[in-house]
């Protein structure tokens, strides 16, 4: 067996079943646990980041608005286009379903560790915040569990490079290339050298300015990334309004009942392909998200949680929905095979000649996840190793940049990937041991809003 086969039998037992079982029962167990809060917190939610709390003078370096927009911009990426295509040419249309099923409950999962996040973080002498599953996993659980810690810093550097670094400059090469030559074409040198050297650069202007500059990126590119490719993709469904219906219709039919060309009519097919989708674009579970969510401006902890919990509704039930309802109301998805240009497909067939919105979208979605990654793996590198390898990390970073642009690197990516799933255990450990520090904030938190509503009328 040579080392690419390995590797990719290694990612696919880490991104398996059992870790797919254990993630979305975890974000059940937390939803019970919790009364149902993304469901009864979600109005709250929204008030918080309408700025409604924020006030200049809380501990934190950002507000909740950028710290949302900084996660939004890790896991808003090319699994909402490509990552969706797949599940649906995998699983057929009911496979949204299950994807729908797993971001309801990763909403409880993403609120337990950011409010861990700031319940443990701490700020050094230069006023830097520094929060994170690494930090509530030592700080929560004892010193004696400071290797678990160690063991998720450690997964969540190498990661950076493959499903934060190359993995997305690769999505990028392959989107511009696209757009000037066409999809059925490779990539030529000069495209790959163009490609990997202006996103270095701006990528270097961003990430050595810290975690301030990278939210205020974060806070002007989600937003609009957002409302382009949202704002495209529902302008193809309102011209193919009689078929928005139908297209829940089959999401629904076949969430529970498999068709004898998807999956060999088993069951177990769709929703595989709907749960590990889902989970591979929200990332709830992997803790990354908790990171930019301890640096926000509050002395809430709660309050930060229930803004992350908003991540998985907007990337999955969203986003997510919106790309699948225009592959399936269009047919693109029993017309392609491929996973990488079905969605381009499904739009050039809603209204001709709009494939590169899909292309430029990419292009946006690519390039905030390379600048949100590029934090989860400071931070990480901060907690092993100090401050001082964090600017040798930096150069690093934007040096692979230009590397993943010129190679595919399949074998690093699929090694990298691995460390990105890896991320989960060490993680979902300490949400479930924490989990009862957490009711408390949450009750205490809930009874003081209930109070002061009440003292206000």
């Amino acid at each position: 067996m040579n080392i690419s086969s390995l590797l990719q039998q290694i990612s696919g037992m880490v991104w398996g079943t059992p870790s797919m079982v254990l993630l979305v029962g975890t974000g059940l167990y937390l939803t019970v646990r919790f009364g149902l809060v993304q469901f009864r917190g979600f109005k709250h939610a929204l008030e918080i980041v309408s700025g409604k709390y924020d006030r200049e003078d809380d501990p934190g370096e950002i507000s909740h608005f950028r710290a949302l927009c900084t996660a939004l911009s890790g896991t808003v990426g090319t699994g909402n286009i490509i990552g969706v295509a797949a599940a649906v040419l995998m699983g057929g249309p009911g496979a949204v379903f299950w994807m729908w099923v797993t971001a309801a409950v990763g909403m409880a999962t993403k609120f337990t560790s950011c409010t861990l996040a700031v319940h443990f973080r701490k700020v050094d002498e230069r006023g830097e915040v520094h929060g994170g599953p690494m930090h509530f996993i030592e700080m929560g659980m004892g010193e004696k569990f400071k290797w678990l810690a160690v063991l998720y810093a450690a997964f969540t550097a190498i990661a950076s490079f493959g499903i934060g670094n190359m993995f997305q400059v690769n999505s990028m090469v392959g989107a511009v290339n696209g757009l000037l030559y066409g999809h059925e074409s490779d990539p030529e040198f000069a495209v790959r050298l163009g490609v990997g050297l202006v996103t270095a650069a701006i990528v270097a202007f961003v990430i050595i300015g810290g975690i301030k500059r990278i939210a205020s990126w974060s806070g002007k590119i989600v937003p609009f990334m957002c409302t382009f490719y949202v704002g495209g993709a529902l302008f193809i469904l309102l011209t193919h309004a009689d078929r928005i219906l139908p297209g829940f219709g089959l999401i629904l039919s076949q969430a529970f009942s498999a068709p004898e060309s998807v999956s060999g009519g088993l069951l177990g097919g769709v929703i595989r392909s709907g749960v590990s989708r889902g989970l591979f674009s929200n990332e709830a579970g992997l803790g990354s998200a908790a990171m930019a969510h301890s640096a926000a401006k509050t002395d809430q902890p709660v309050r930060e949680g229930l803004v992350a919990m908003l991540e998985p509704f907007i990337d999955t039930l969203v986003i997510c929905s919106i790309t699948a309802l225009v592959i399936i109301c269009t047919g693109a998805y029993t017309e392609v095979t491929n996973k990488a240009l079905v969605t381009s497909h499904a739009f050039n067939m809603g209204l001709p000649g709009s494939g590169w919105l899909v292309s430029v979208a990419i292009l946006f979605f690519a390039f905030s996840t390379l600048i949100a990654w590029s934090y989860y793996g400071d931070r990480a590198v901060d907690y092993l190793f100090g401050h001082r390898a964090v600017v040798v990390y930096r150069w690093l970073y934007v040096i692979f940049i230009v590397v993943g642009a010129l190679h595919s690197l399949d074998d690093v990516i699929n090694f990298c990937d691995t460390a990105n799933g890896l991320m989960a255990f060490p993680n979902l450990i300490a949400l479930l041991v924490l989990s009862p520090v957490v009711y408390k904030l949450t009750r205490d938190y809930f009874d003081q809003l209930k109070t002061a509503r009440t003292s206000k009328t």
